[in-house]
């Protein structure tokens, strides 16, 4: 062991350094080597390779070098060529711009007068392009825009409008003027409101309206045709499919002035609330009241025909010699009839008695018909009221910019006064008539107790 490590640190330094600069080659011979000597030889082997390898990098990165400077010198033979090209483009451009204008004045000077007519066009096909845009003729003769703007960006520039463009901006103006007066007949494509296409046949009249053939009123926007969720009125739905279906003569049918600018008036008509939907606008309120209004009506219908039958029978009994008990007179006469030889002041507290006891029936329910009259404003005012105390909490939450959402609020909590007097009325009216019969039946039994006491007092 100690005569190993004499003979290696006898070793050459140069050969140590040889080792370390080669030392996965090392590495591998010593795993293979059998002696000192064997491993000595490995290690100028690997020197030697690595020496060959050196030289052979050597020798690429000359190579490297001399490409490198072959293509810099055509790179800057290439700047030259670029640099006198881009003076010869620019010499030629400014001879351009110069003739450019030349030109350009030249152009002008033979316009003359015409510049003024290409100034009119212009303006005219730009109003033309807004008109169609939103015009229902549009929905059979598609795409007359796309000329339009064409036309309008010849027009920015220097280039001239034909014969043909100017022609046809006054055949597409004549076009729509004609149109407009017309009503026709065309299958084109229909939205549904559940948003599925369909092909269908629709009937334009002039630029105001498109209905389908079976009387719909179509909506016209973002170049589609859709059929209105809502529609208007059931006589207007049955004027517009007559016309729909009719080939000549004269026919009523609904037409909206506003249809060449968006149909507003008709999406307004359409959107009006419904009576139905103005009853639901009460709400729990709303609700209350029309039921109050019910049973009053009722008790008031049940009260007028049991009124007139006892108004019939005590008619009756008026023209009758004997008393029936079936009814208030005939109950009063009885009690005059078993009582004849009694003093007046008898008699007449026996008939007030009995006229007395025929009052509460012949009153009945009168007093709830009255306070029903009477309460339904006050359950009215009250609707208004809370439905004032949301508006103006929406109010509060969303603000006031929308001057229709708070005239919609306002409206809905105003529904609910409107209830109450259309409740409040009626009951009132029908209470007044009720009441009426029933007094009228009332002063017939009071006159006729005053009669009898009369006839006995003067027979005493």
């Amino acid at each position: 062991m100690k005569t190993l490590m004499t003979k290696l640190s006898a070793l050459p330094l140069s050969l140590l350094v040889a080792g370390s600069l080669t030392l996965s080659s090392a590495a591998l011979a010593q795993d293979s080597a059998q002696s000192l000597d064997q491993l000595l030889e490995y290690v100028k082997q690997g020197k030697v390779n690595e020496a060959r390898q050196n030289k052979e990098r050597e020798a690429r990165f000359l190579n490297d070098k001399n490409q490198q400077a072959d293509l810099l010198k055509k790179a800057e033979q290439t700047r030259t060529r670029e640099e006198a090209r881009s003076t010869r483009l620019e010499k030629i451009f400014e001879q351009n711009k110069e003739k450019i204008i030349v030109k350009r004045e030249a152009l002008n000077e033979a316009k003359g007068s015409l510049n003024e007519l290409f100034g009119h066009i212009n303006s005219a096909a730009g109003d033309m392009r807004e008109n169609f845009n939103t015009s229902l003729v549009s929905t059979e003769y598609p795409n007359r825009g796309e000329f339009l703007t064409d036309l309008i960006e010849k027009l920015k520039g220097d280039a001239l409008p034909t014969i043909a463009e100017i022609e046809r901006v006054w055949f597409e103006l004549q076009r729509e003027m004609i149109e407009s007066g017309r009503i026709v007949q065309y299958n084109t494509t229909v939205a549904t409101p559940a948003g599925d296409e369909i092909q269908a046949d629709v009937v334009r009249v002039g630029s105001f309206n498109i209905v389908t053939t079976d009387g719909q009123y179509l909506k016209y926007s973002d170049d589609a045709l859709s059929i209105l969720p809502r529609q208007p009125a059931s006589s207007f739905v049955g004027w517009a499919e007559d016309l729909a279906n009719s080939t000549e003569g004269y026919g009523r049918f609904g037409v909206d002035p506003t249809g060449p600018t968006g149909g507003s008036l008709l999406a307004a008509f359409i959107d009006t609330p419904t009576l139905t939907e103005r009853w639901h606008q009460g709400r729990q309120v709303g609700y209350v009241i029309t039921a109050v209004g019910i049973i009053a009506m009722l008790i008031a219908a049940w009260r007028f025909v049991v009124l007139t039958a006892i108004g019939a029978k005590v008619n009756a009994q008026l023209k009758s010699t004997v008393a029936n008990t079936n009814n208030p007179l005939g109950r009063v006469l009885v009690v005059a009839d078993e009582n004849p030889n009694m003093d007046t002041e008898s008699l007449e507290l026996k008939l007030n008695e009995a006229v007395l006891k025929e009052i509460p029936n012949l009153e009945n329910s009168l007093t709830l018909i009255k306070i029903i009259a009477a309460v339904a404003p006050l359950l009215g005012l009250l609707g208004t009221v809370t439905g004032m105390i949301i508006t103006f909490q929406a109010i509060t939450i969303f603000g006031a910019g929308d001057p229709k959402t708070m005239a919609s609020g306002i409206s809905s909590a105003l529904i609910t006064t409107v209830l109450g007097l259309i409740v409040a009325i009626p009951t009132l009216l029908a209470h007044t008539i009720v009441s009426g019969r029933a007094k009228r039946v009332i002063h017939v039994l009071e006159e006729q107790a005053a009669g009898i006491i009369a006839r006995n007092a003067e027979s005493k």
